[in-house]
């Protein structure tokens, strides 16, 4: 693969499963697609056999709570999209069609690891055209609280520094830190899966969520203890999902970044909304395209490569 071509897949992939907060069966095809088409969801089985499209971009976003909805809650939505993102993104697919035909992508085993092995399975092809990324120019930053996600400018890829405190002496305080490439995401990301806690599930349940969620899908834990009997897949895996999550919802930018992301006690609102920030300020980013490169070690000298398509207006 050249490092600045577009990609989609060889041919589609089929996936079924069913809703974690729906549980609803779920069928997803992912279709290849043209140069520029971008990541677009096809959601179908709508009243009346209607289908409808949706731009897998912050702009769609319509909710953040539990987990990422896009579309638009009175016509057509599709949730938990955080997932397949992630994989998406992880093995650097940049034109997909993802049809489902129901509220939810399926949540398979709580992490990304189902969605890249059917990508795997049918391969990824590159196109003729350039690959065009989201260069940050300078640090943008949201804050909640003690909370924070920013985005700042880093020319070498894109690096993501997660870190979460929570008072769970199971979880505790974790932090990780890598540069995106697909062999890194499949070692260290794609398997961690989402977790929560058993005292919230009967108040999750009166409000409509995790009605699919089990100890197949999801890291339980109950009070100082792990529920799952086979334990953790990595020390770390809290963390490790939270990144997992990160690195989904930021790809809702509609393109790579290239750049640097940093949160602190972050989730899928602050990760959408340190994009909002990026966006809303037309002297924080541009669009450039990478000529093609070698990759020597694990990170892509982009820098030098980069060719600006769009600058940001500073006046």
């Amino acid at each position: 693969m050249k490092a600045g071509h577009q990609t989609t897949l060889k041919e589609r992939a089929v996936i079924n499963g069913f809703g974690v907060h729906s549980n609803a069966p779920s069928r997803m095809v992912l279709h290849p697609a043209e140069a520029n088409s971008g990541i677009v969801f096809l959601r179908t089985g709508l009243p009346g056999g209607r289908e409808r499209l949706i731009d897998a971009k912050w702009s769609s976003v319509s909710m953040t709570e539990l987990c990422t909805v896009i579309g638009d809650a009175s016509i057509a939505t599709v949730s938990t999209v955080e997932h397949l993102m992630a994989a998406l993104c992880g093995l650097g697919v940049d034109n997909v069609l993802v049809e489902v035909d129901g509220p939810e992508v399926p949540i398979m085993d709580g992490c990304s690891e189902a969605f890249v092995e059917a990508i795997d399975q049918v391969g990824v092809v590159e196109l003729k055209a350039r690959r065009r990324y989201i260069k940050v120019l300078k640090q943008v930053r949201v804050d909640q609280g003690r909370a924070f996600s920013e985005l700042r400018p880093f020319d070498k890829g894109f690096r993501l520094e997660v870190e979460i405190d929570f008072k769970s002496n199971v979880i505790g305080r974790q932090k990780r830190v890598i540069d995106l490439e697909p062999n890194v995401f499949r070692r260290d990301v794609c398997r961690a899966r989402t977790f929560g806690f058993l005292s919230d599930v009967e108040r999750l349940w009166k409000a409509g969520f995790a009605l699919g969620s089990s100890l197949e899908n999801s890291v339980a834990i109950d009070g100082e203890r792990i529920m799952n009997p086979e334990g953790l897949r990595y020390t770390d895996e809290f963390v490790r999902h939270k990144m997992l999550d990160a690195i989904g919802d930021l790809s809702l930018a509609g393109g790579p970044i290239l750049g640097a992301y940093r949160s602190y006690c972050g989730g899928h609102r602050m990760n959408v909304a340190v994009l909002e920030a990026l966006f809303s300020d037309r002297t924080a980013y541009e669009i450039v395209e990478a000529a093609p490169a070698r990759r020597e070690g694990l990170r892509a000298e982009l820098a030098r490569a980069a060719v600006p398509v769009y600058s940001a207006d500073r006046s």
